[in-house]
């Protein structure tokens, strides 16, 4: 009888370790387990200390918690505010349901506006940015594009006075990305109908995160090339190289063996085996860093993270042994760290938060990408029609899969006449710039000003693009024409005005604040104008609609500007690499200025704008952060520790046990954990 007990007791810890981790709805009976294949915590299994916590799991936090639990003696959490995103699969995982199905607006967007901006109708403008496992890689368009080679080369120049010996140049910035990739090719009739050209060497092969093209396109999608060169805008053969101005299709981020999207959580988490020394907690909101003693070097030194699910519950506290890691966006890191009291001593004062370190770059040097669209009437079927449609062929997944990925990336001496006197003029404006535009009173920030005004009026003139030009095709009896600011002379800031890390942070990027970026934007959508009159895309348009002909010359086009001017997705800066003298928030190795121990590995991070989407630098950005850091705690890990890439989280290609992310699926799991139970009992039956 004693055996026969022991075997009851020992079989459901048994069952649960091979299955993977559960889910507590309150009550530890049998019937509320639900067995996952990712390591889902509650407030009431994690542990008391981990060697890691990660503050976001959006694209950079998931990438690095998968890395670094890679080695089996590190301990990690991550603390999302979001939900997990498995609910609304139908919405994340068909590329075609981020305008169709989109969850922009809802509980999974963090629905962030900006504060009014004066130079755009004083209208308050929506940033959505993911509040999802995953993050906005769950809920964007999927472009995959890199920055250009002067671009990054031009960033890793500004650290020169930075005493770290870790470098950020091309070369390392461009073998850390591919690190992220599994690159696949499109099909032959998909490439033939869009004019598309690649280079398989410039990508990843053995990463995690799809790197690919829709399985479906339209043929006007392959005028967009031939009509840009006919203006003398010519095809980008190799954009993923390191030089990617002129015209192409896009990367996007796709599965290919099932037209799904592929992000953080389905390229690094879900895949995964149930992992010990992983926990993630969603529904939990970071309130603050707790710090400890200074070390040796004056630093101060982080104990643990507060986090929250409300503003009403109770906080709760995990130890940290190793490492605090940010990883909450462009606008998630820089308020973790101002509500843990390192920032700007007057944004600090004001907001009733006590300074622990004095940082003034903390939320300065923000950038953003600034869009406003053509619209033209459709003389053709778009994909937008096709979906309206709702027959059986628009529901199809590789139909679903089609996604706006035609760019172009437009230098300055496409634009201008004369781009050095253009160049000369914002050089002139520097002086006044610099006295009226720095939103900030410390020496710091105006120098990191200057710093990232000088790089960017050097770009001007050299081969790098002013303006991204994209096509879009996915509304009814509509094509549209968008240009986008890519090197904005306009610099904002954010920070928090409140003590309650659950109030909403404060955003003013004061748009259009440097009078260059009205005059470089106007000049994208007079080249839209341009490349609407070329052939073979004219034969696709009908008339414009919006602005439409009435709106013409130069102070009637910045009019309608300031009235339709939108966010591109893409603000960084907030935590800027940089040195401290500058403005900067981190070192080289990604440490935050004063504290020994807390690292920001995100977009926020880029103290100069690319012209490029981000997700493909973030994903870079968080594979070295985690190579910096596996190199320095376990410099010589052994196979028997640490398991390799592949091992660890390569998603599968195809396989009918696996869900639709190349996940294998909870089934696979119960089944297993079934068959184990079932011989067990034979033979337990068969000794007693």
């Amino acid at each position: 009888m004693r055996a026969k007990q022991l075997v009851l007791v020992t079989f459901p810890s048994f069952f649960s370790v091979c299955c993977a981790s559960y889910i507590d709805s309150g009550s530890h009976s049998h019937s509320d387990f639900k067995f996952h294949v990712r390591n889902y915590a509650t407030t009431k299994t994690v542990r008391d200390s981990y060697d890691f916590v990660i503050a976001g799991g959006g694209l950079a936090g998931l990438t690095i918690a998968s890395r670094l639990t890679e080695n089996t003696s590190f301990t990690v959490l991550v603390l999302e505010a979001g939900e997990t995103g498995d609910a609304v699969a139908d919405s994340i995982n068909p590329p075609a349901g981020t305008y169709y199905n989109s969850l922009v607006g809802t509980s999974y967007d963090w629905q962030h506006k900006t504060v009014p901006q004066p130079n755009a109708n004083n209208r308050m403008l929506s940033w959505p940015r993911g509040k999802v496992l995953g993050g906005s890689s769950a809920i964007n368009g999927m472009y995959y594009i890199r920055p250009s080679q002067i671009e990054v080369d031009a960033w890793n120049t500004m650290l020169s006075s930075n005493s770290s010996s870790t470098s950020w140049d091309w070369n390392t910035f461009h073998s850390s990305s591919k690190k992220a990739e599994i690159f696949s090719p499109p099909s032959s009739d998909v490439q033939s109908m869009a004019n598309i050209q690649f280079n398989t060497s410039s990508y990843g092969s053995n990463g995690n995160v799809h790197v690919s093209y829709p399985g479906h396109t339209y043929p006007v999608v392959g005028d967009w090339t031939p009509s840009l060169n006919a203006i003398g805008i010519v095809p980008a053969t190799d954009p993923a190289s390191g030089r990617n101005t002129g015209g192409f299709v896009s990367t996007v981020c796709i599965n290919p063996s099932n037209w799904t999207r592929s992000y953080s959580k389905s390229g690094y988490i879900d895949p995964l085996p149930p992992r010990a020394n992983l926990d993630i907690l969603v529904s939990s909101t970071v309130t603050r860093i707790i710090f400890g003693n200074k070390d040796s070097n004056g630093d101060v030194i982080a104990t643990g993270v507060e986090f929250a699910a409300s503003e009403t519950s109770p906080r709760i506290s995990v130890n940290v042994t190793k490492e605090v890691i940010l990883t909450g966006g462009t606008l998630g890191s820089p308020n973790i760290l101002l509500h843990s009291g390192i920032g700007p001593k007057d944004v600090l004062d004001a907001a009733g938060v006590a300074v622990v370190s004095e940082l003034p770059g903390v939320g300065q040097h923000l950038q953003d990408h600034l869009a406003a669209p053509v619209n033209f009437e459709a003389k053709i079927e778009t994909a937008g029609d096709v979906e309206a449609s709702g027959s059986d062929f628009s529901k199809e997944p590789i139909v679903m899969s089609f996604i706006n990925s035609a760019t172009a990336y437009v230098n300055a001496s496409t634009l201008f006449d004369d781009a050095t006197g253009f160049a000369t003029g914002i050089s002139d404006a520097f002086a006044s710039s610099v006295s009226n535009l720095v939103p900030s009173q410390y020496s710091e920030v105006v120098e990191g000003y200057k710093a990232i005004y000088q790089v960017t009026q050097k770009l001007i003139t050299q081969d790098v693009g002013q303006i991204e030009l994209l096509l879009s095709i996915n509304s009814p009896k509509t094509i549209t024409m968008q240009a986008a600011i890519q090197h904005a002379f306009s610099q904002g800031r954010v920070y928090i005005n409140s003590s309650s890390p659950f109030d909403p942070i404060i955003i003013d990027p004061q748009y259009f604040s440097h009078p260059a970026d009205v005059t470089i934007l106007r000049q994208g959508i007079k080249l839209i104008r341009t490349l609407s009159q070329a052939s073979p895309i004219s034969a696709n348009l009908g008339a414009e609609t919006n602005p439409g002909p009435n709106v013409a010359t130069d102070d009637e086009i910045d009019a309608w500007l300031a009235g339709v001017i939108s966010t591109e997705f893409h603000p960084l800066g907030t935590c800027s690499m940089l040195p401290k003298s500058l403005g900067g928030v981190v070192s080289a190795n990604l440490q935050v200025y004063g504290l020994a121990n807390v690292r920001v590995a995100d977009s926020s991070i880029f103290p100069v704008s690319f012209s490029a989407h981000l997700m493909s630098p973030t994903y870079g950005v968080a594979e070295k952060a985690s190579e910096i850091m596996k190199i320095k705690y376990s410099p010589s890990a052994t196979a028997t520790t640490t398991m390799s890439s592949n091992q660890a989280s390569n998603p599968a290609e195809t396989d009918t046990n696996t869900n639709h992310n190349g996940a294998s699926s909870p089934l696979t799991y119960s089944l297993f954990g079934t068959i184990i139970f079932a011989a067990i009992i034979l033979i337990v039956s068969s000794v007693l």
